[in-house]
C-alpha cells in the first residue's frame, strides 16, 4: 500500500485527454473503465467528444470538463455496404483528421495536456506527449467485392497507430479472445498491447429476473431508429415482460407502453448494469462494445448486426460458428422465435479477469508522462 501511495503521489495530478469516436456509442462506453482508472490514480481527466458519445460521457461524469471535438458526419443509408459508404466519404473523413490533429496541438496549449487517450481517433497524436490509441480492429473488414484491398487498408492503418506512443487493443492475446481475426492471426504493430476486454459493467450475485427480454439499441442512423421501430411493434404483440433502452443520451424519456413493455430514452451505466443483470435474454447489435459487455455479464443473447457493417456481420458469423448466441439478420427477424432459440444457447463462459491488464496498461501511460516531463527538463 505504502509504494503505491509514493507511486501515485510523485505522478499526481498528470492532465489526460480522453477522447471517443463518435461513430455509435460503443466507443464512448468503453472509455468509461479508463477514465474510472485514471481517477484512481490521482489524475486529472478532460474529455473530447461528439455527439451522442459527448452527451454519453457528460451523463456518466458530470463533474469532468468535457469539451466538443467534432468529428466527420459519416452518412448512413438505408440500404447498402456502410464501408463502401464510407470509402466515398474518405474526403471528408480525412479532411476531419487533418482538422482534429491541428485542433490537439491547440488543447495541448491551452489545457496543458500531459497525455491522449484516443479511442479509435485517427488525428489525436503528437510528438510532444505520450499518446495511446485504442482500438479492436487493426485489420479492418472490406467487402467481398474489396477484398483485394484489404492488405492495402491494413498497411495504412497501422502506418496511423506508428505515430502513437501504444496502440491498446481491449482483447484477450490467446484463443480465448473475442475479436477474432480483427486483431489476431498476423503481426501487430510493435506499440500494440492486449489489455484485455473494456467493460463499464460488473458481474454481480445472481438476483430476481425483473425483464424476460432488454433491448439495448445503439449504432449508426438511421438504421437504430429502424431497428428500434420493428422491435417495439413486436413487442406490443406479446405478453412477455421487456425494456426497451434506446441508446439516445441526449434525451430523457420513460414511456410505458403497456402493463409489460417500457420504453427509455437512457440509462446511466450503473442502473443499465442492474437492469441487464435482471434480464433473462439481451436483445442487441454485436458491437465489440456489447460482446465485452456480455463476456462480463454471462447473459444469453439475441445478436442482430446492423445491415451491411461488415465488423458486426464478421462477428456475428463467428458467434454463430461456436453457436454460443442466437444471430440473426435483421431483415425477416421475428423476436418471438427468436427469443425460444436464444434461450437454447449457452452464451459466453466465463473470461478471466483483465482488470490488472488495464491498471498495467494505465500505469505505463502515466510513467511516460513522468518520463516526458524529465526530458524535456534536462
Amino acid at each position: 500500500m505504502e509504494r503505491k501511495k509514493v507511486l501515485n503521489d510523485v505522478l499526481a495530478k498528470k492532465r489526460v485527454l480522453v477522447a471517443p469516436l463518435d461513430w455509435g456509442l460503443g466507443h464512448a462506453t468503453r472509455c468509461i473503465p479508463l477514465v474510472r482508472e485514471l481517477l484512481s490514480r490521482n489524475a486529472d481527466v478532460i474529455l473530447a467528444a461528439d455527439g451522442r458519445p459527448y452527451d454519453l460521457l457528460k451523463r456518466e461524469f458530470p463533474s469532468i470538463p468535457i469539451v466538443r471535438l467534432p468529428g466527420f458526419a459519416v452518412r448512413y443509408s438505408e440500404q447498402g455496404d456502410i464501408v463502401l459508404g464510407m470509402l466515398r466519404q474518405l474526403p471528408g473523413i480525412a479532411s476531419s483528421v487533418f482538422r482534429e490533429h491541428r485542433t490537439l496541438k491547440t488543447m495541448i496549449r491551452d489545457f496543458r495536456i500531459d497525455a491522449v487517450i484516443s479511442d479509435n481517433r485517427f488525428g489525436l497524436f503528437a510528438r510532444s506527449i505520450p499518446c495511446v490509441y485504442v482500438t479492436h480492429q487493426i485489420a479492418i473488414i472490406m467487402p467481398r467485392s474489396l477484398k483485394w484491398i484489404s492488405p492495402i487498408v491494413l498497411s495504412l492503418h497501422k502506418l496511423i497507430i506508428r505515430q502513437y506512443d501504444e496502440c491498446w487493443i481491449p482483447d484477450y492475446s490467446g484463443n480465448e479472445n473475442l475479436s477474432g481475426t480483427l486483431s489476431h492471426g498476423f503481426p501487430l504493430p510493435k506499440n500494440a498491447h492486449y489489455i484485455g476486454p473494456l467493460t463499464r459493467f460488473k458481474k454481480g450475485p445472481d438476483g430476481r429476473t425483473e425483464y424476460d427480454v432488454l433491448a439495448a439499441l445503439s449504432g449508426p442512423e438511421p438504421q437504430r431508429t429502424i431497428f428500434e421501430s420493428m422491435i417495439i411493434e413486436q413487442l406490443k404483440e406479446m405478453r412477455c415482460k421487456s425494456l426497451v433502452v434506446r441508446g439516445i443520451p441526449e434525451k430523457n424519456q420513460h414511456i410505458r407502453i403497456s402493463d409489460s413493455l417500457s420504453v427509455v430514452s437512457f440509462l446511466e451505466s450503473e442502473a443499465l448494469n442492474k437492469a441487464m443483470q435482471a434480464s433473462e435474454i439481451i436483445l442487441a447489435r454485436p458491437g465489440y462494445s456489447t460482446l465485452m459487455d456480455l463476456a462480463v455479464l454471462g447473459k444469453q443473447a439475441i445478436l442482430v448486426p446492423t445491415p451491411g457493417q461488415t465488423e458486426q456481420e464478421y462477428l456475428a458469423g463467428e458467434l454463430r460458428k461456436k453457436d454460443e448466441f442466437y444471430v440473426h439478420g435483421q431483415e425477416h427477424f421475428v423476436l418471438e422465435d427468436a427469443i425460444a432459440q436464444a434461450r437454447k444457447k449457452p452464451g459466453f463462459s466465463r473470461k478471466p479477469s483483465s482488470e490488472h491488464l488495464i491498471k498495467e496498461a494505465v500505469q505505463r501511460l502515466m510513467l511516460m508522462t513522468n518520463l516526458g516531463e524529465s526530458l524535456t527538463q534536462q
